[in-house]
């Protein structure tokens, strides 16, 4: 049976920790000055330093790809996420979007100080829409949902749990996020997520919901 996620609340930004008996499969790291705190929390739930192989970036913004390099500097883990994003990651650069609202403003300042921190690193792993990845008893299903960014995934798990960055957002309520690179994109990526039915989804900012959770708070 699948074991339920760690949440790794690092502030504004969450992390989540797949684990079995076998090994640890990390989904975001959160941004570099908080180094310290994902690591103690890694090494604290017995999947560092040998344990934590596989890491997966749901998007390229520096507030989820924040410790990758770290990552496999110190520990040799494997990097991965979709083709679509490499190059904001090899750069350091934001990709332009669309800001909406006092919170897009606020994020978009933010970030254009934080990235200063970012330490750039080439990704080991390309992944790819519907591609299924099987470790330690632990499986995900990535899902391409392009929106947020052009490189934005999604993971899905066998018990219906759906991981999705930036994609959808939850910080007041459940929604689209505030930055938004292509309108039209992101719309047709939550249709795809919709379809697959999942039980609950964790969002890369606030607290898991449900669909159904996500329907009143637009209607």
């Amino acid at each position: 049976m699948e074991k339920e996620p760690l949440v790794i609340n690092l502030g504004f930004v969450n992390a989540f920790l797949l684990h079995s008996a076998d090994g640890c499969i990390l989904i975001d790291t959160g941004v570099p000055r908080q180094w310290p705190q994902l690591e103690n929390d890694l090494v604290q739930a017995g999947c560092l330093p040998e344990r934590l192989k596989l890491v997966i970036v749901t998007h390229g913004d520096f507030d989820h790809a924040g410790n990758c390099a770290e990552l496999q500097s110190k520990y040799g883990a494997k990097i991965a996420m979709h083709a679509g994003d490499v190059d904001m990651v090899k750069t350091g650069i934001l990709v332009r979007r669309k800001i909406k609202g006092v919170m897009g403003r606020l994020l978009m300042w933010i970030g254009g100080r934080a990235i200063k921190g970012f330490t750039t690193f080439q990704p080991d792993i390309l992944l790819e829409d519907g591609q299924v990845i099987s470790l330690y008893g632990l499986t995900v299903k990535i899902i391409h949902t392009p929106g947020h960014t052009k490189g934005s995934i999604a993971l899905l798990t066998d018990y219906g749990r759906l991981f999705v960055g930036d994609t959808l957002s939850n910080r007041f309520h459940p929604g689209f996020p505030p930055l938004i690179e292509n309108e039209e994109e992101l719309h047709k990526s939550l249709e795809i997520l919709k379809r697959t039915d999942a039980k609950l989804i964790y969002p890369g900012h606030g607290r898991p919901f449900t669909f159904a959770d996500l329907a009143s708070a637009t209607e």
